[in-house]
């Protein structure tokens, strides 16, 4: 049995006394099983990165940006063999777990330009003889806990910028598929990190608290469910740590009577089953406007359902592959069933599918349920599997009004030809990220991901020019110097720059 041991200090650390299993979600099977950290174990890793930090942060920008560049070119080296081993823990099929290390390797690029990021401002004669500036400094420790369903992306996500801004970095990656963010960690110490800035530490509840509580992390990054976002961020605030919490979603794609269909339909099916539905920018929820909209788009999503097929993830012709756990396959057939007992008409069902030479396999086919409505519990709740729900309106405000109005505000993508309308969709609709006719509008690295109301909790996102600013402290130098060796009259009034 393969066993996946911690990484600290530059070299797997092993503490077999608690054990995970990690399942192959294919063949239903475990494959591996994960150490899982104690309190001392998590010490042990605190206590490497408070020795090797202070000499990061000394490095100049330039050179922190070259071991970025030389890493950049490992993962992309390596981009096969991360692929593979991310598809046989995870279940999402080859081609789309490169795709979720292609848009963390993004912002590994955007963190190659750290030198230029790092810039502060500067106004010569504030005041007589005065001068501002401002400086971007490191903030010493950071962490990131992140989900299962993209075990590089979101990895990527964070600990690139956090340590190119001068950090050390805490991992503790989902235990259920955690070989690829170890795998990445041995990557940026062979591209020339020190040892002690990127430590991987796996673990439960245990160890999140601990990370949320311990006073030398200074930051805290989440990716997850949204009662647990809200928790971690709650805790750590406490602490007097920074946090950045992203939590669950309910992403909507309105289509309006001119949108093109069978582009729409192609995009939709991709967004919704796409990894299983997987996804926390899924697109589980299309609204059309209008019947005549609503009944064209139904037979075309149907006729599009029958041309999908589910495999295994080295299958390279299947769309998407098995979902992560036989857990995580209940709870969406539940949800299913709640569909229907709600009043949901299920137009195509896909429990009950089996491959053949897979039957343990964690596979769902595509469920279909049209007539949902906003009262209904299934509606409510993110979902999170190949499961696509249509609720369907009369006014192109009813819809923009079904989007803004749910508990999350993660994603929303609108299809349409109509010009105005998508200003004013953009304008009005009140959700973080919005896509025109792009349905999985996850914005480029050197922009940032968040989003509103329960699918986001902190004041800064994820990556970008936010990142930067969460990973940093910004000191303001107000700097005089006299000449020619006369005092200058001092008052007891507030200073001002006359």
């Amino acid at each position: 049995m393969r066993l996946i041991s911690h990484f600290i200090d530059g070299e797997a650390v092993s503490q077999p006394d608690r054990l995970g299993d990690v399942f192959a979600p294919s063949i239903g099977q475990v494959q591996a099983q994960v150490e899982l950290a104690d309190i001392a174990m998590l010490e042990r890793a605190i206590a490497s990165a408070k020795a090797a930090q202070p000499e990061w942060a000394a490095t100049n920008p330039q050179r922190r940006a070259r071991v970025m560049f030389a890493y950049k070119a490992l993962i992309e080296d390596h981009m096969n063999e991360l692929a593979e081993l991310l598809a046989s823990e995870h279940g999402k099929v080859v081609s789309d777990a490169k795709g979720d290390i292609q848009r963390g390797l993004e912002v590994v690029e955007f963190a190659c330009g750290i030198p230029h990021l790092l810039k502060g401002e500067y106004t010569q004669g504030a005041g007589p003889g005065i001068d501002v500036y401002s400086m971007r400094q490191p903030l010493g420790i950071a962490a990131g806990i992140t989900p299962f369903n993209f075990p590089a992306m979101i990895p990527l996500w964070m600990s690139s910028v956090a340590i190119a801004c001068g950090n050390a970095f805490i991992l503790k990656p989902s235990e259920r598929d955690p070989s690829v963010p170890v795998r990445l960690a041995e990557l940026m110490i062979e591209a020339g990190l020190p040892k002690g800035i990127l430590n991987v530490v796996h673990g439960d509840k245990l160890i999140v608290d601990a990370i949320c509580d311990h006073p030398d992390i200074k930051a805290v990054s989440f990716v997850g469910s949204s009662d647990i976002a809200n928790y971690v961020y709650q805790r750590a605030a406490a602490a007097g740590k920074r946090a950045q919490c992203m939590g669950g979603a309910k992403n909507h794609g309105i289509v309006l009577p001119d949108a093109d269909l069978d582009q729409t339909v192609a995009d939709l099916l991709g967004a919704a089953y796409g990894s299983a539905g997987e996804r926390c920018m899924a697109l589980p929820v299309v609204v059309p406007v209008g019947e005549k909209t609503a009944e064209a788009l139904r037979a075309k999503i149907v006729d599009g359902i029958e041309t999908l097929k589910v495999g295994i993830s080295t299958d390279a012709e299947a769309h998407y592959g098995p979902v992560v756990s036989a857990q995580h396959k209940a709870r969406i057939e539940n949800y299913i069933q709640m569909a229907v007992d709600e009043g949901s008409e299920l137009v195509v069902d896909g429990r009950g599918f089996s491959l053949q030479g897979y039957e343990e396999g964690y596979f769902l086919a595509p469920t279909f349920l049209d007539r949902v409505t906003p009262a209904m519990q299934s509606y409510q709740d993110e979902i999170f599997g190949p499961v696509l729900q249509m609720v369907r309106t009369d006014t192109f405000e009813e819809a923009v009004g079904l989007a803004t109005r749910h508990q999350y505000g993660n994603g929303v993508a609108l299809f349409t030809r109509n010009g105005d309308a998508a200003r004013r969709f953009a304008s009005e609709v009140e959700v973080g990220m919005v896509g025109i006719n792009v349905p999985i509008p996850v914005p480029v690295a050197y922009h940032s991901f968040g989003g509103w109301k329960r699918s986001g909790f902190g004041d800064m996102d994820q990556y970008g020019m936010d990142g930067v600013r969460f990973y940093t402290r910004t000191k303001k130098v107000t700097q005089r110097w006299p000449s020619g060796g006369s005092v200058i009259d001092q008052s007891f009034i507030i200073p001002t720059m006359k």
